[in-house]
C-alpha cells in the first residue's frame, strides 16, 4: 500500500505542503502535487497515479471538471476535498464518479483512514507480511510480531523498514535512509537515524546487539536480510 502513487491537487500551496507531509509521515513514499486542474490532468496522464486527492474549489478548472475529464477514460480512485458541506456538492461529486468525499477542516487521521480504505478496496493485497529470522513485520498494520509479542512501528520506523525491504539483500547507504525520512536536505540527521534503527532492531531482532536481519555495513550503510515475503 505504501508504494502507491498519490496525486494531491489543491490551489492552496500551504495546504498542499501540509497534505504532502501528512502522507510522507504516515509512510507513503510517492507523492505528486498539483496546484491547478490543468496541471493535475497533465500529471495524471504522464504519471498514472494510483489515487487522487482532489480539491473541489479551484479557479479556472474546479475539481468536478477535473474528475469529469478523468472519468472519460479512467476509474482511478478519487477522494474529493471541499470546504463546503452542502448535500448538493456531495451528490454532484458522487454522481461524477468520486469514491469518497471529505469536508475541510479534517483531522489527518481521518484523511489517512479514508485513503487507506479506498486503497484496500481498489488494490487488495493478499499478504503484506515480511518474514525475518526472529519476527514478522506486517506492513499494512505497521507492526512487528515476535513470538507472542506485538510491537507497533512508528511512521519513521515503517518508512525506514520499507526502504530497506525494497532493497532487501542489498546495501542501502546511510544517506539514502536519511533522505527517505528528511528529503534531500538530510545532512546532520545521521545520529537520529542511528536511534531510529536501534529502536527498529529492538523490535525485530532476538538479540539487538547481535543483529541478524538488520545488519550494519560499516562505513557504508545497512542491509536487510529476509527469510521470505509474500
Amino acid at each position: 500500500m505504501y508504494d502507491k502513487i498519490i496525486l494531491i491537487v489543491d490551489d492552496e500551496t500551504d495546504l498542499l505542503d501540509a497534505l504532502q507531509s501528512i502522507f510522507l509521515r504516515a509512510g507513503y513514499k510517492y507523492i505528486l502535487t498539483a496546484t491547478s486542474g490543468k496541471t493535475a490532468l497533465k500529471i495524471w496522464e504522464e504519471k498514472q497515479p494510483d489515487i487522487i486527492v482532489l480539491d473541489v474549489m479551484m479557479p479556472e478548472m474546479d475539481g468536478f471538471e477535473v474528475l469529469k475529464e478523468i472519468r472519460k477514460t479512467s476509474k482511478v480512485p478519487v477522494l474529493m476535498l471541499t470546504a463546503r458541506g452542502e448535500a448538493d456538492d456531495k451528490f454532484r461529486g458522487f454522481e461524477s464518479g468520486a469514491d469518497d468525499y471529505l469536508i475541510k477542516p479534517f483531522l489527518p487521521k481521518e484523511l489517512l483512514f479514508r485513503v487507506r480504505a479506498i486503497l484496500k478496496r481498489v488494490y487488495p493485497e493478499k499478504d503484506s507480511s515480511v518474514y525475518l529470522d526472529a519476527a514478522t513485520v506486517n506492513l499494512e498494520k505497521a507492526e512487528v510480531r515476535r513470538g507472542d509479542k506485538i510491537f507497533p512501528l512508528t511512521a519513521k520506523e515503517l518508512t525506514l523498514f520499507f526502504k530497506l525491504y525494497q532493497n532487501a539483500g542489498r546495501i542501502v547507504t546511510t544517506g539514502s535512509l536519511c533522505e527517505a525520512i528528511c528529503g534531500e536536505f538530510w545532512q546532520g540527521y545521521e545520529k537520529t537515524l542511528s536511534t531510529h534503527l536501534r529502536h527498529l532492531r529492538e523490535k525485530i531482532e532476538y538479540d539487538p546487539s547481535k543483529p541478524v536481519s538488520l545488519v550494519t555495513i560499516k562505513g557504508v550503510g545497512y542491509r536487510l536480510n529476509i527469510k521470505g515475503a509474500k
